[in-house]
């Protein structure tokens, strides 16, 4: 037998999209609110900043409108959140679930505003937005044609339905997180007392 033949695990390594979009959003999301060296309020604030700006329907990035909002909140109020979570939040919305959160406001949006007789259908929803996407006229031109469905046409009933979303999923976002900074740290805490503890000489 070959030494230097790569040695074969005894178990398979699990793939797929769905094992990708868990890693992904365990190491871009979840990882980085455990190395953060903030107070577990200002890490969550940064989630909530997070989730309330992906939930906003807008052409020109979350990603771009969650560091302005750190821009301005740090500089004229004086609050202050953590802009990496508040960035990184905004990936809830991405390549992926764009469309089906796109038509969750889009309906809700509808409803609220009482148009119960013009609730388009999903499928032709994704249809026009993935069509619009994979337009061949160039990224600029996409985005241009994309915004211009997001705010001209659909855009009222988009607004209207992502309000409630964004506050609900902020509000929820805070909560969690902040209990789940809370309890991986105290966790820690105790966990590197008792690993002191069982370093001292006993007496």
């Amino acid at each position: 037998m070959r030494r230097d033949a790569p040695k074969r695990l005894p178990f398979r390594r699990p793939s797929g999209l769905w094992h990708r979009l868990a890693r992904l959003f365990r190491f871009r999301l979840i990882v980085p609110i455990l190395r953060s060296r903030h107070s577990p309020e200002h890490t969550a604030r940064g989630v909530m900043v997070g989730l309330i700006c992906a939930c906003l329907p807008s052409p020109i990035g979350q990603m771009g409108i969650a560091f302005a909002v750190w821009v301005v909140a740090r500089r004229l109020f004086k609050w202050d959140f953590s802009v990496i979570q508040g960035v990184a939040w905004t990936w809830l919305t991405n390549v992926f679930t764009a469309a089906p959160c796109y038509y969750t406001f889009f309906l809700t949006g509808q409803i609220l505003l009482g148009r119960w007789d013009d609730l388009g259908g999903y499928d032709s929803f994704v249809q026009t937005f993935t069509t619009t996407m994979s337009s061949e006229t160039g990224f600029l031109e996409a985005l241009a044609a994309v915004g211009k469905l997001v705010v001209l046409e659909w855009g009222l009933a988009m607004w209207v339905g992502a309000i409630p979303w964004a506050a609900v999923l902020g509000w929820v976002g805070y909560r969690v997180s902040l209990r789940f900074v809370i309890a991986y740290r105290l966790a820690r805490a105790k966990r590197l007392a008792k690993r002191f503890a069982g370093q001292q000489p006993s007496m």
